[in-house]
């Protein structure tokens, strides 16, 4: 990788419903490798269905599939990454659990895509433009990638300042500038202008923000674009503080 002034090695948690067929595309895998990856098998029961007895019933299947996936990732780039598998009733509880116990850096909604090279940071709000940053630069480290700093102005939040920031801290970080774009626009519903947008770029990374993100991206908002048409995204999860 080259030498680059990262703060913080980012760690990529890759929640995988194992057990419905979903699965990491190569190009994809090869995209997230650079960062330590942990690989997070789950799968979502019924209500009624003890947590016990589906690990009886379907643990050697769920720990094969994210064998499988995690060799994906060594193919990619031959490091080590971590597994884990997880029965739950319910997702996302699972999915930030395990995000804070391997202190993810960001969390990804997987979706499918063919090869990655162009990738959209938007801004709605504030965000720690260090940890996303790092992040941004050690996956585009060693490609040839492109990223546009996109700032959405809505109830006063200062985007442009943002997106300056953003870029500031991909140049420290040996981040060529003709690989970066930088523009602001004003919007009504960010949300929906960026799951909308999202069609156009190869991978979407951006904060995590309030609870309106995850319904519009896990599902259940009524302003969410079919899967099929959704980039994969990474939400870079605020910082925890002691």
């Amino acid at each position: 990788m080259s030498d680059l002034s990262i703060r913080e090695p980012p760690t990529v948690l890759v929640p995988v419903e194992v057990l419905e067929g979903e699965s990491i595309s190569d190009s994809l895998a090869a995209f997230l490798a650079p960062a330590n990856v942990v690989v997070l098998g789950y799968h979502v029961l019924p209500e009624q269905t003890p947590t016990e007895q589906a690990s009886l019933q379907f643990e050697d299947r769920a720990q094969e599939a994210v064998s499988d996936l995690a060799a994906v990732f060594r193919a990619a780039d031959g490091a080590d990454v971590e597994t884990r598998v997880a029965f739950t009733h319910d997702r996302e509880q699972t999915v930030e659990r395990v995000a804070t116990e391997v202190g993810a850096t960001a969390v990804l909604l997987p979706n499918p895509v063919g090869a990655v090279s162009d990738v959209v940071v938007p801004f709605r709000g504030a965000i720690d433009a260090d940890r996303l940053a790092d992040l941004v630069a050690t996956l585009l480290a060693d490609g040839e990638g492109t990223v546009t700093l996109w700032g959405i102005e809505s109830d006063g939040f200062d985007a442009a300042a943002t997106v300056e920031r953003a870029r500031s801290s991909l140049r420290e970080r040996g981040l060529d500038a003709a690989r970066i774009t930088t523009e602001t626009t004003a919007a009504e519903s960010p949300i929906r202008d960026i799951v909308v947008r999202s069609a156009d770029f190869d991978v979407i990374v951006m904060g995590e923000g309030d609870d309106s993100l995850w319904s519009a991206l896990f599902g259940g908002e009524s302003e969410r674009v079919a899967d099929g048409a959704v980039a994969p995204v990474l939400v870079v999860r605020d910082r925890e503080t002691e």
